[in-house]
């Protein structure tokens, strides 16, 4: 299986590419704009099916746009303007994997914790409950040792939540909204294959909108 991963760097003077990066509607207008870029007859979750996350990163020349996928994705369908573009397979990196290598991390993801029922109603609390500080930095460490990770450093900073309206196939409007966190540090790889596996599938919710995509690079050093 080919992993593709994709910097798109918008270009500011494009009205459509100001619009998807930002407004309320920014995470599902970016979403959708994603996803043209992929056939459309693909069944009824075409975001799994080729294994499509992106995040946005704040750079010193401006926000880019990583896509990953496992479908090399058709950037002929970007808007003209819209900004440069450049896809490349991550097979080599990946392939590089080995117990014991010490790697570079990032990930923006939904912290979230699922309170039973019980605990619900005697608290009153929502069915999904955002973390953030130490409570953020504990479930990082229980995704990155599902992800065959071991954490050497940990730097996380809340991000805004990913928010939107979209519309289900009836019509109906949902409101989204994904509080989100972002993970930076260095680990230890433990077990290559979870890790190539957690970054093809993405961490935790809203895969969708902006959340779950891990990317690993060679760490020189550790510290």
């Amino acid at each position: 299986m080919n992993i593709w991963l994709t910097r798109i760097i918008p270009d500011p003077r494009s009205r459509e590419a100001l619009r998807d990066l930002g407004g309320s509607q920014s995470a599902v207008g970016l979403h959708r704009r994603l996803m043209s870029l992929y056939p459309t007859a693909a069944g009824p979750d075409p975001r799994a099916r080729f294994g499509i996350l992106f995040r946005i990163e704040d750079t010193p020349t401006g926000p880019h746009i990583l896509l990953e996928s496992t479908h090399e994705p058709d950037l002929a369908r970007l808007p003209d303007g819209y900004g440069t573009s450049r896809a490349r397979p991550l097979d080599t990196l990946l392939d590089a994997f080995r117990p014991g290598l010490n790697v570079r991390y990032r990930c923006v993801a939904s912290a979230v914790r699922k309170p039973g029922a019980t605990t619900r109603q005697l608290y009153n609390l929502p069915p999904v409950v955002p973390l953030r500080g130490p409570a953020a930095e504990d479930w990082w460490m229980r995704q990155a040792d599902t992800a065959g990770l071991k954490p050497l450093t940990l730097h996380a900073q809340p991000l805004d939540a990913a928010r939107g309206t979209r519309e289900d196939h009836t019509g109906n409007k949902q409101r989204i909204r994904h509080a989100r966190t972002r993970f930076d540090g260095t680990a230890a790889i433990i077990d290559p294959d979870l890790l190539r596996a957690k970054i093809i599938q993405g961490i935790g919710r809203g895969k969708a909108y902006g959340c779950g995509l891990l990317s690993i690079a060679p760490a020189r050093s550790v510290g």
